[in-house]
């Protein structure tokens, strides 16, 4: 039996200590506690009680702007008021594309700086980080509107952009440093602070996560360069707006866990290392929680001995670190041309819930247009999702190819190559298990992956199609005192298998249609023991196991009260709200099972699709052969070790409605 061994990489083994430091682990521990335990005043936002209509505050703003547009002549318009909306708009893009290129090289494990991952209620709390920006937008109009010489800017004078720089090296930096220093006294710390502090683990916009109150305090230094060139008349559009994302980038740059700022840059002016700070120093603050204090320029944290004296060491290993090899691969593709929004480097509260239609996706269609051309070009797999199971390492790979491309004849061979050349990628990497998901198998396509393994004879990956612990999984949904069973649908792999399975328990197995009857009984003959039968009716099953061909009419000439069972990768639309819908075969996950922040495509939390457990369980049981073409491993085997592991069965949805 091969048994795989890796020793966890944990920040420890990154990072010395210092002996004046909190541990990790102790700090972890204090921040949960102290989180939110005595909230202060002002500690939510005004306008959490509107939740996702929280924009509509700005509805005063933009109608007067709209109007001015209207009724003024042009040479009277205030440029100034007119940038508000498009430079939130721009603040929005910005961050985002940070969470989104922090979330891709954390995955791949190139340059990053903490190992430990995070959780769903790290993405529910940091889901509001727009907050701040809103607040901005707020000030930015109101100050326009009533501070004199805030309105009218010109879009340039390098007067004001050297006043701005020089007062943010001055008093900004000088007042946030002790300011943060305050926040960590236990008073202010337990009432705000810790909201902040309980991401140990930080993404880009962990930067922005602050009680309200907090926030007031940081607009109120922020505006200090602001107010300043405002009062002299040397303000200017470029000035205000280039110094907010300067924030923006520095706060991003600095909780974004992956090194990025080479060596090199330091080593050609090396006063710069106490003019900005990396993300790897400003990591060091989260997770040693008594240094490195500073906004973005460090010198103050040397000048008052708070710099913590493994800065330079960790920020060396950082860069030294290669990108993460895996011991298992789950390859998936994308499903429909939104779905890139709910990747895990997508929209953080798109993917950290299960897959659904929003209206607004369809305002960023030429996003989404420019992500299929991108598709097009791009020919090869990439990470969306690491995760760490026990000693196991975790990836996920996304083909870029859409759901509806596997279906058509003309772009097999296009799939089929991008496959192939995942499982050679794999391969190279040392992997041992690629399990094949979603749609990336199948008997048309590739023969349940068998041509990879006959194509590539000496491969030491193994290919796996989860196809035994799928038919595990849906025996051990049919509700126990069944005794008759509807199969409709594409008959696949798991389809055949189950049928036999069921027949072999003395289940009656129903078909509807004469082809699929003829199929079945052509590969069970004998076997069926009698059981297998072509019925006409609709109304003798309550219990449905159902494939990607069922169709709408099917579904409505169903029972009142069935329960349709997939056993295909897609689910069926959910059309009766009195049946019940039973989810595609998936099963909950062991919380050792870390950095699980998003859903797997329609699934709920923590839920995980038999096709990609069954890769990890290959790779746990050290099993040495092959999963795919048309063998399939012990179902029995198989369904015990699932349980042995910790992942446990869903409940089937029988006493409320879907």
């Amino acid at each position: 039996m091969h048994h795989i061994y890796h020793p966890p990489s944990t920040y420890k083994a990154t990072q010395p200590r210092n002996s004046n430091k909190i541990p990790f682990q102790s700090h972890l521990q204090l921040a949960h506690q102290t989180m939110a335990s005595k909230p202060g005043i002002l500690t939510d936002w005004p306008w959490t009680p509107l939740g996702s209509f929280k924009y509509i505050i700005l509805g005063p703003w933009v109608t007067e702007t709209i109007y001015s547009i209207m009724v003024k002549d042009p040479k009277e318009w205030d440029l100034t008021n007119f940038t508000v909306i498009p430079f939130m708009l721009w603040r929005m893009l910005h961050n985002q594309l940070w969470i989104s290129l922090s979330r891709y090289r954390t995955a791949k494990g190139t340059n990053r700086i903490v190992d430990k991952g995070i959780e769903f209620d790290q993405v529910d709390r940091e889901r509001n980080w727009d907050d701040q920006i809103l607040f901005n937008g707020i000030l930015f109009f109101l100050a326009n509107k009533y501070v004199p010489g805030a309105s009218h800017l010109p879009l340039w004078r390098t007067d004001g952009v050297i006043i701005t720089m020089l007062l943010h090296v001055g008093p900004v930096e000088f007042l946030y440093y002790w300011f943060h220093r305050a926040l960590h006294h236990h008073y202010l710390y337990s009432r705000y602070h810790s909201h902040h502090h309980s991401s140990i683990v930080t993404e880009p916009i962990t930067s922005v996560i602050h009680p309200f109150a907090e926030h007031i305090v940081y607009f109120a230094l922020f505006a200090i360069p602001m107010l300043t060139v405002v009062f002299t008349g040397t303000g200017s559009i470029i000035a205000i707006a280039g110094y907010i994302t300067y924030i923006d980038l520095m706060n991003n740059m600095g909780h974004c866990n992956f090194e990025l700022i080479p060596n090199w840059v330091f080593s050609i002016f090396p006063p710069l290392k106490y003019l900005m700070y990396t993300p790897s120093f400003h990591s060091l603050h989260h997770t040693q929680f008594r240094t490195n204090y500073s906004l973005f320029m460090p010198f103050y944290d040397y000048i008052y001995d708070t710099m913590d004296k493994s800065s330079d060491t960790l920020y060396e290993n950082s860069l030294k670190r290669k990108e993460e090899t895996p011991n298992v691969v789950h390859l998936t593709h994308l499903t429909t041309p939104e779905s890139i929004y709910h990747l895990r480097f997508g929209f953080a509260s798109l993917a950290s819930n299960p897959y659904s239609s929003a209206w607004y996706l369809w305002l960023l269609w030429p996003v989404t247009l420019w992500s299929m051309v991108l598709t097009r070009i791009y020919r090869r797999t990439f990470v969306v999702e690491r995760n760490r199971f026990h000693q196991l390492r975790l990836q996920t790979w996304a083909i870029p190819k859409y759901g509806i491309q596997y279906r058509l004849k003309w772009q097999k061979e296009s799939v089929n190559n991008m496959i192939e050349e995942a499982v050679l990628e794999a391969e190279e990497k040392g992997a041992s298990v690629l399990s094949l998901g979603l749609m990336n198998q199948g008997e048309e396509l590739n023969r349940y992956g068998e041509v990879y393994v006959k194509k590539h004879p000496q491969l030491k990956v193994k290919l796996v199609d989860g196809s035994s612990l799928a038919v595990a999984v849906l025996l051990n949904s049919i509700p126990k005192g069944t005794i008759q069973v509807l199969l409709r649908g594409n008959l696949t792999k798991v389809a055949f298998a189950v049928a036999f399975a069921l027949c072999q328990k003395d289940i009656q197995v129903t078909v509807l249609r004469e082809d699929e009857y003829e199929k079945l009984d052509k590969s069970l003959g004998t076997k069926s023991e009698g059981k297998l039968v072509i019925s006409k009716s609709y109304s003798s099953c309550k219990v449905w196991l159902v494939g990607d061909d069922l169709t709408e009419e099917e579904q409505r000439k169903a029972n009142k009260g069935t329960l349709f069972i997939p056993f295909s990768q897609l689910p069926p639309k959910k059309l009766r709200k009195d049946c019940f819908y039973h989810t595609t075969p998936a099963m909950q996950t062991p919380t050792a099972l870390e950095n699980v922040d998003s859903c797997e495509n329609w699934l709920p939390r923590r839920v995980m699709s038999v096709w990609r457990i069954a890769g990890i369980l290959h790779a746990l049981e050290g099993w040495e052969e092959h999963e795919c073409g048309y063998t399939m491993s012990n179902i029995d085997k198989v369904w015990e070790a699932c349980l042995k592991h910790g992942f446990q069965p869903l409940k089937v949805p029988t006493q409320s409605k879907s």
